[in-house]
């Protein structure tokens, strides 16, 4: 005995879903007791779990880094990418700090000087790259240079060239780490003030 397959269906409003059309009545009175549809994402959820739903997707939450309050599908971009208290590193010295004292921090490490040791000159960290790309073994430099140099500071950059001591590598973390408890202490500070202006 075959069974009818063309038979007339309707689409429920509370669950989206094709209902037989003679049945439709029945399943409305079913679904608007124990369904809700979410008024934010359009999901179709039991009431009883409604709350939830929105609480755990919808609900405003804040950032465990910075406090501020957001909608909970920005959270991962906001701490990956805008959060003023993410952890990045400085491009000079690679030390780990937040992103809002990046800035002040670069603005004195980039300062430091490192010797170049394809022309024996100090150059700043901020300039390197620029420096390295022209530098060219020390032959563009020191020729641009010698025009305005005195025989012996010719032979000073004829000499071999020295590598860093110990001495600058200590000189180096001992700056890097002043540093980093500078930018720790201005970022307690900024926490303390935070704190503040949030009590009433």
């Amino acid at each position: 005995m075959a069974v009818a397959s063309d038979q007339a269906t309707s689409i429920c409003s509370y669950c989206d879903r094709a209902i037989p059309s003679h049945n439709l009545n029945l399943h409305v009175a079913h679904c608007s007791r124990k369904l809700e549809k979410c008024k934010i994402c359009g999901d179709v959820v039991p009431k009883k779990h409604a709350e939830e739903h929105f609480l755990s997707t919808h609900a405003p939450v804040a950032c465990s880094l910075c406090s501020d309050t957001m909608e909970r599908e920005v959270l991962g971009v906001h701490k990956g990418e805008n959060c003023p208290q993410r952890i990045v590193t400085c491009e000079y010295c690679e030390f780990p700090l937040p992103a809002i004292d990046l800035f002040k921090h670069q603005e004195v490490c980039g300062n430091r000087t490192e010797l170049c040791h394809m022309c024996s000159r100090y150059i700043r960290l901020r300039e390197r790259d620029v420096h390295e790309s022209r530098c060219n073994g020390g032959t563009n430099i020191i020729a641009e240079s010698s025009r305005n140099t005195s025989p012996a500071e010719r032979d000073h950059h004829d000499a071999p060239r020295r590598q860093p001591h110990e001495a600058s590598r200590k000189r180096l973390l001992f700056t890097i780490a002043i540093t980093g408890v500078a930018v720790l202490f201005g970022s307690l500070i900024f926490q303390k003030k935070a704190e503040h202006s949030q009590m009433p």
